[in-house]
């Protein structure tokens, strides 16, 4: 448990102006809890809402949290769940939201689980292992069509057809390590010299298909900004280009406000912004932190902070 994830310093920095004076902070992804043991540190006056739907996170963090237990609520749940939870816990607005997005160290490091094409386990890649659906059912399942759909849209793969071929001649194709092998020899050998390990698209598009990870953000990210008080705040750490797109559009939609047609005398629609966007490009992490997390390289942070009627005026 003393693994520091991504981001860490400056996502305190970012919510705590709204915990000062207490109020309720949810950790979304709460993962092996080092962002909400920060928090609670920081913020004593604050209490904490910790939701992830890995049954091995939240038993982890039950622990590694015990000594702020009277401040802490921890949910085995989705976040796409989340104006459920809060609705559950009784709990009517929050003053931070925390979404530390995509998969965790421990998962990753734990061959069993099947996330990384580095250390040969099942094709699982599933967060809540009783949800039925798994990597393995996507791969050995899916059209071809289907199949190099998802590697296209959700790994961004340009050879996502070629891909899909292999693994159909494939199947049944059984363990991480075999689909690396079929996706690497897929690509042409000119371009498996660059750009990291040959398979990482593909494993990344399996496990967002397989979790349901970005329709989940699109809900949790509506619930977060309905749920958060005035001068509450946002605050979303993304690994790839996919998440962060999607953050950014909805930060940025809830910062407009009127969107009229040009030329109408007066507005129509009357929007207000909802949100102010705190970081007009995202955070990165420093050189230091890299060279200490090397996983931490691909994260950008993006942050909002909730309107009242007033203030959007």
């Amino acid at each position: 448990m003393d693994h520091r994830p991504a981001l860490l310093d400056a996502t305190v920095e970012l919510l705590l102006p709204a915990l000062e004076r207490g109020g309720v902070v949810v950790d979304a992804t709460l993962g092996r809890g080092g962002h909400a043991r920060a928090l609670l540190e920081a913020a004593p006056a604050a209490q904490l809402v910790g939701i992830d739907r890995d049954p091995a996170a939240v038993e982890a963090c039950r622990a590694y949290l015990a000594a702020y237990s009277e401040r802490v609520r921890i949910v085995r749940d989705d976040f796409k769940n989340l104006a459920a939870v809060l609705e559950r816990l009784g709990i009517a607005a929050v003053r931070g939201v925390l979404f530390d997005l995509g998969v965790s160290s421990p998962q990753l490091e734990e061959a069993a689980r099947g996330f990384s094409f580095r250390n040969d386990g099942p094709l699982d890649m599933r967060m809540d292992p009783t949800q039925s659906r798994s990597a393995e059912d996507v791969v050995n399942t899916y059209s071809e069509v289907d199949l190099s759909g998802v590697i296209f849209r959700y790994g961004e793969e340009r050879f996502a057809r070629r891909i899909a071929k292999a693994i159909i001649r494939s199947r049944p194709v059984s363990g991480t390590r075999a689909l690396a092998e079929i996706v690497k020899e897929a690509i042409p050998a000119a371009t498996r010299r660059t750009g990291g390990h040959p398979a990482r698209r593909t494993f990344q598009a399996l496990r967002i298909e397989v979790n349901g990870e970005l329709d989940a953000l699109e809900r949790g990210l509506v619930d977060a900004v309905d749920y958060s008080e005035p001068g509450g705040r946002i605050v979303t750490i993304s690994y790839h280009s996919l998440e962060d797109r999607i953050v950014k559009r909805f930060f940025n939609e809830q910062a407009k406000s009127c969107v009229c047609p040009p030329g109408l005398p007066v507005c129509v629609c009357g929007r207000t912004e909802r949100v102010r966007v705190l970081t007009k490009r995202p955070i990165r992490p420093s050189a230091q932190e890299i060279e200490a997390n090397p996983r931490a390289e691909a994260a950008k942070l993006r942050a909002v902070e909730r309107l009242d009627v007033e203030g959007a005026a």
